[in-house]
């Protein structure tokens, strides 16, 4: 055949598979004769590609050198392998694509020479890449042509295609080369919110806009309250980013110093499949790219897997294989704290440079949650342990009385304290609060609470106590006073000292409410401690009842304060109660009274004579 007979056959051929496109589309429910004729045409551009080979080798050689009949022969290859009207992939012997014409870029929707240098078989199902490889071995040892069907997945499309593979010599080329001859006999676009963006100034705006819209979202996810106090930012940003970023989202933490496999968040057909627990399962250590994000902190965008071994492996080789991988992005959580991983299928469009760009910020703002979630976690164990220090776990047994109390901690680490402890020939109990909020108040309230105790257990009058704390608190200088009263019961006598406190109320039997004389100055303001001191009778069926001031100053949504008035309208409605009910009954008026706001902390105690 001479070249202009095959150029003339190659415009036919052109025309054909124009007009089978057209009839596909045209009769989309009859696709059976257009199929026969198709593959018919499939093995006419074999034979085309076979003849235009012959022709090469038997084209005459000018006399001159053998460099430049080999650039003729070149070019004329050229000539023909461009103007195929059918994709056409040239692959040396280990499947790499070293030639590709324009109507194979067009079919797969890739650049022009985007696929030059990279492994073909990663284009093919993975069901059917071992035969191809077995084919391509076969094609290339024996010489013999090979056909088969398979599906191709590139760039968010999906193609069902009849390949022949024909063993070519080229020249130039040392060895062997294989042309892979694809005819669509069915194209699967992707869906219409996955497909691959033009790239116009409008397309580029619209993918600029939904990655910005991205950061937004995890921002909120991240800085929600709930992400601070319960561990669930890695679980929420893994979960938005498989639902509309990847189809495999991977997250590994380091801890001790070792990557380790924390989040596993995986398609919608796979949520709890054998493959996941693949995938959740195996050692990060072991993945090439994990280790080399924490190595160099920075990101990896693979826009097409080329070794499927980057991730590790499972029971079924390499993880990236089984798990259908086409294009993997990996970034830094934070500072080397992890590895975010996300892996999409063929089926869908490669991550890109901006992809990176956007999940890299992802990273670090995932980073910066964990680490002040596992700051805030570790302020919340203090707090606890502050909170644990100003308030018994439970109350002793008094003889001769009945004790109960209620203790609600305020918006933030707060300073109320109370204790019941024995004294010697009887028993003691102190309640009181720093003026202030926070870590520091706190101490110094459990440090008030600490040396009252302490000191009760060598003093037989609880004002000497108070005054020896006093003295105490001024020497470390906090610059903190503290409101305290402490009582020693003994029979049914109750000594008491107050340093500033609110006066105890006293409910009657009959429902009467007297309030206690209190008085004094709060502790450590000066070194001289100015303390008021009674003794006070409680006969059985009365009930003594020391309450914070977080309680009095709670307000309404008038602004209106709560008040002693208030408190003893309360308490005489619980005459003959037992203390447990009583305070029950102040913090149940109190919730009431300001719409279950709670600012400050609020501490009620009673002791009823029995």
């Amino acid at each position: 055949m001479t070249m202009p007979d095959l150029e003339h056959a190659l415009d036919a051929l052109a025309g054909r598979v124009s007009s089978l496109r057209e009839a596909r589309a045209a009769y989309p429910a009859d696709l059976a004769p257009t199929l026969d004729a198709a593959l018919a045409e499939l093995d006419t551009a074999a034979e085309l590609l076979a003849e235009a080979r012959e022709e090469l080798r038997k084209a005459p050689k000018r006399a001159g050198s053998k460099k430049d009949g080999t650039q003729r022969e070149l070019k004329l290859l050229r000539q023909v392998f461009r103007a195929f009207p059918v994709p056409v992939v040239v692959l040396d012997g280990g499947g790499v694509v070293r030639r590709i014409n324009p109507e194979t870029s067009r079919v797969l929707g890739s650049p022009d020479g985007y696929l030059v240098g990279r492994s073909f078989p990663l284009l093919v199902d993975v069901s059917r890449r071992a035969a191809f490889r077995s084919h391509l071995t076969s094609v290339l040892q024996t010489g013999q042509p090979a056909a088969f069907e398979t599906r191709l997945a590139h760039q968010g499309r999906t193609h069902t295609v009849q390949i022949a593979l024909t063993r070519l010599t080229m020249p130039g080329e040392p060895q062997q080369m294989v042309a892979a001859v694809a005819l669509p006999t069915e194209v699967q676009l992707p869906e219409p919110g996955a497909r691959r963006a033009e790239q116009t100034d409008g397309a580029l705006l619209l993918a600029t806009a939904k990655r910005q819209d991205l950061l937004v979202k995890i921002a909120r996810l991240l800085l929600d309250e709930e992400a601070l106090l319960r561990p669930v930012a890695l679980q929420r940003a893994t979960r938005l980013l498989a639902a509309e970023w990847a189809d495999w989202v991977i997250a590994d933490m380091v801890r001790d110093g070792v990557p380790r496999r924390s989040v596993v968040m995986a398609p919608k057909n796979h949520p709890l499949g054998e493959l996941v627990r693949r995938v959740e399962t195996a050692d990060p250590a072991t993945s090439q790219v994990v280790l080399q994000v924490l190595e160099r902190g920075s990101g990896v965008v693979l826009e097409m897997v080329d070794d499927e071994t980057l991730l590790g492996f499972c029971a079924e080789g390499p993880l990236l294989t089984v798990m259908g991988a086409g294009s993997v992005l990996s970034v830094a959580i934070g500072r080397s704290d992890g590895v975010l991983t996300l892996v999409r299928g063929h089926d869908r469009p490669p991550f890109s440079l901006a992809d990176l760009a956007v999940m890299q910020e992802v990273g670090l703002q995932i980073g910066l949650a964990v680490r002040a979630q596992s700051s805030f976690q570790s302020r919340s164990r203090a707090a606890d342990a502050l909170s644990a220090s100003v308030a018994p776990r439970n109350l002793p047994d008094v003889p001769g009385y009945e004790a109960a109390a209620v203790y609600h901690p305020g918006s933030s680490v707060g300073a109320e304290f109370y204790d019941v402890f024995p004294v010697s020939g009887g028993w003691g109990f102190a309640l009181g609060g720093a003026a202030g909020k926070g870590e520091e108040a706190a101490s110094v309230s459990a440090m008030v609470r600490g040396g009252l105790r302490v000191l009760s257990a060598w003093e037989s009058d609880p004002d000497l106590v108070m005054r020896k704390v006093n003295e105490a608190l001024v020497a470390q200088g906090t610059g903190m006073f503290v409101m305290a009263a402490a009582g020693f019961v003994k029979g049914r006598q109750i000594r008491l000292s107050s340093a500033g406190h609110h006066p105890a109320a006293l409910l009657l039997p009959d429902g009467g409410v007297r309030f206690a004389a209190g008085g004094g100055v709060p502790l450590g303001i000066g070194p001289e401690a100015e303390t008021g001191v009674e003794v006070l009778t409680i006969s059985p069926g009365e009930t003594l009842v020391f309450y914070s001031e977080g309680l009095i100053s709670s307000r309404n949504e008038r602004g209106e304060p709560y008040g002693e008035e208030r408190l003893a309208d309360v308490l005489g409605r619980c005459a003959g109660q037992a203390p447990s009910t009583v305070v029950k009954a102040v913090e149940a008026d109190r919730h009431a009274f300001s719409g279950g706001q709670v600012w400050d902390e609020i501490v009620v105690f009673a002791l009823r004579g029995v």
